[in-house]
């Protein structure tokens, strides 16, 4: 092999997939044998992501924590998106990433900056408690609590309950959701009121937990949430309704000179 050789096939280089004429591998294990295996989604998305093997376990956790993200209504942006665009005349694939487009920080990046929070707790000698003050006196946001609609978000507690099994077990140590905890108590005292850890508080706990980073957590909410956006899309798919927007077509907006 030459030197230009070389470069042209180190251009895409990974650790992630070798394949060849009838071979296919991930992470050095053939496909038919991950199959054969019975080897989960879950569990490929840690071999992929994470280049590791994990317990049955962690993989059920991870897929029972993706499983409570997939869908919260049309009125949800993402899944509002997909409804129109598929009204559009365009494949579900264009209305999949129309929708997929407009998961970023403010709709769709809570996880991640939840994750960075307890990270950053976890790695500095500043209080809990310190750390909030400041938060709230500088008007900043504590992601990943409280919730327009829920005043008690029902996925928390069975993730934390499917969580705290696999501490007992000695599986995860707990560190992340300990500071989780910690942060609850704290903003109770500080606000003089519950506000609660929502689902994407304990998905960044949980993703945290398992190993992944703060950047994965967003894209582990956009592999979930992409269920419920393909579910949306393909329902109004059957609906013969074209051009439809945000509001009824008996109503038009406010203008305001």
């Amino acid at each position: 092999m030459n030197k230009i050789e070389k470069e042209f096939l180190d251009w895409w280089s990974t650790s992630i997939i070798k394949m060849s004429p009838n071979k296919i591998s991930y992470r050095g294990n053939k496909i038919e044998n991950l199959i054969k295996q019975n080897f989960s989604l879950s569990q490929m998305i840690f071999l992929l992501t994470l280049g590791k093997k994990v317990s049955k376990d962690k993989a059920q956790l991870l897929d029972l924590t993706l499983m409570a993200s997939v869908d919260h209504g049309p009125q949800s942006p993402a899944i509002a998106v997909s409804r129109m665009a598929m009204t559009c005349g365009i494949g579900i694939n264009n209305a999949m990433a129309s929708a997929a487009n407009v998961l970023g920080d403010v709709h769709g990046g809570a996880g991640q900056q939840s994750l960075e929070m307890y990270n950053e707790l976890l790695n500095s000698k500043q209080s809990v408690k310190a750390f909030l003050n400041h938060q709230i006196k500088n008007k900043k946001n504590i992601p990943g609590f409280g919730h327009r609609f829920h005043k008690i978000d029902p996925r928390v507690k069975p993730l934390k309950n499917a969580l705290k099994k696999l501490i007992k077990k000695k599986q995860i140590k707990g560190k992340i959701l300990k500071t989780a905890e910690q942060i609850e108590t704290e903003l109770k005292k500080i606000k003089k009121k519950s506000i609660p850890m929502n689902i994407d508080g304990i998905s960044a706990v949980i993703y945290g937990e398992l190993g992944f980073p703060p950047i994965l957590a967003r894209g582990l909410f956009v592999i979930s949430r992409s269920i419920g956006i393909m579910a949306h899309a393909y329902e109004q798919s059957l609906r013969n309704e074209k051009n439809k927007g945000p509001i009824p077509k008996k109503y038009t907006w406010t203008y305001k000179k």
